[in-house]
């Protein structure tokens, strides 16, 4: 069960404000309780509207009329290099992959991925901790839940955040924590531990309730593109995994594993599906509009936990990340535009086999197994998203470890990736 509160209503088309805030003492109540307040509006600096791709339907508090719309956000705060780096507590990438967004124990923090640099942050006055930070593209309205021993907002409660107006707008509250939230123009999607909220943006009316299996990681993808939203969660079975169809009212089941479902990634169509288990061996990419199994493709032989799967924007690449220290990026059969297409053979010279796949027939399946065209190596221990970059052939990676990539990969001749940027986002002079 499910408790919404919005701060006002309608909800504020949010306009630039040509006189920011003067005096840099006051703090903007959230509406909730004074320890939710945030400290003073810092300088303002341009932030580009996001895409205007989407139809009517999409939330009115977002501004859609005006192409030209820019949205002020604060510039990195000023730190000194004896201020301890914070402890980073989320990351996680925009719908386009061009910025991500960091939350610590004190606040949270948006990046641009090329050219790398910080963009904006937020450091609260007391407690301060955000687990969740769900970003809209490139607008201002982010989705924020709290997180660490010292968490800004209750672990129950879904925060709007308009960061024009540097405030809360509405808030989802629930009887359990909220384990991650997905934003659309015009849908919020919530996951709890074992149910799935789906609410209109623009009034956070509650339109579709969804039963999972225990769900720790709050696993969740949904569609981007144009067109109607096809969301992806687990099953109520070990292994399975669910697909909403919302334009047809479909609901598909797919078995995609004997073990539990691990992660899994959608195509921005809503078309293509990647998933692995927790054995992390094997990678499995489906047909979402009929459960077809179009590719698998082999990480590697031992056990692994995998982080993130990410499809490049033309569904022809596959990018892995696990605990194994390496990303690995494949080569797929079908894009995301023709997956009713017969898979190529595996004989196909493009897609890497092993040296034994002579022996198929005799030997397990393993000998037989595609794997990955490209690969880029880390260290091991900290846990790793990968997303591709906007140029081409490109990697972008993420370490809870506050370190950033931008690697490239051959796609003719694969091996090893070329590094061609590091960052360390959590130290000061990262963002200049």
């Amino acid at each position: 069960m499910a408790t919404l509160s919005a701060y006002s209503s309608p909800w504020p088309e949010p306009t630039p404000d040509p006189n920011p805030n003067p005096n840099p003492n006051s703090n903007t109540s959230c509406g909730v309780s004074s320890e939710d307040q945030t400290d003073q509006l810092q300088s303002l600096e341009s932030f580009s509207s996001m895409p205007q791709d989407e139809p009517d339907s999409f939330s009115p508090s977002i501004p859609e009329s005006n192409p030209n719309y820019q949205m002020p956000l604060p510039s990195p705060a000023e730190s000194t290099s004896s201020s301890p780096p914070p402890t980073l507590l989320h990351i996680s990438f925009n719908q386009d992959h061009g910025c991500f967004a960091a939350g610590t124990d004190h606040g949270f923090r948006i990046y641009n991925c090329d050219p790398f640099r910080e963009i904006f942050r937020r450091d609260f006055e007391r407690g301060g901790g955000i687990g969740v930070v769900e970003m809209l593209f490139r607008c201002n309205i982010l989705a924020l839940v709290g997180g660490g021993p010292d968490p800004q907002y209750p672990l129950n409660k879904v925060m709007i955040w308009d960061d024009h107006q540097s405030r809360c707008i509405g808030e989802l509250s629930f009887r359990s924590e909220v384990r991650s939230v997905k934003l659309r123009r015009d849908r919020i999607i919530v996951v709890l531990e074992q149910k799935i909220f789906v609410y209109n943006f623009a009034d956070l009316k509650l339109l579709h309730q969804i039963e999972t299996i225990a769900n720790p990681k709050g696993l969740c993808a949904v569609s981007q593109g144009v067109g109607s939203l096809v969301l992806v969660c687990p099953g109520l079975q070990k292994g399975q995994v669910r697909v909403e169809h919302y334009a047809s009212k479909r609901t598909k089941f797919i078995m995609a594993h004997d073990s539990r479902i691990a992660c899994f990634a959608l195509t921005q169509d809503g078309q293509l599906l990647a998933t692995s288990s927790t054995k992390g061996t094997l990678v499995r990419i489906f047909n979402t509009l009929d459960g077809t199994l179009l590719q698998e493709v082999r990480r590697g032989a031992d056990r692994a936990e995998i982080y993130s799967l990410a499809f490049s924007s033309n569904a022809q690449w596959l990018a892995v990340s696990s605990d194994k220290g390496t990303v690995h990026v494949f080569n797929l059969k079908v894009n995301s535009g023709s997956a009713r297409s017969e898979p190529r053979s595996t004989s196909d010279p493009t897609l890497p086999t092993s040296s034994l796949s002579f022996i198929k027939g005799v030997l397990p399946k393993y000998f037989s197994s595609e794997w990955s065209v490209a690969q880029f190596r880390l260290v091991e221990g900290s846990p790793y998203i990968v997303a591709f970059g906007h140029q081409k052939n490109t990697v972008v990676i993420l370490g809870m470890d506050g370190s950033f990539y931008r690697c490239q990969f051959d796609p003719v001749n694969g091996g090893e990736m070329t590094q061609l940027e590091y960052n360390n986002f959590l130290k000061p002079e990262a963002a200049f």
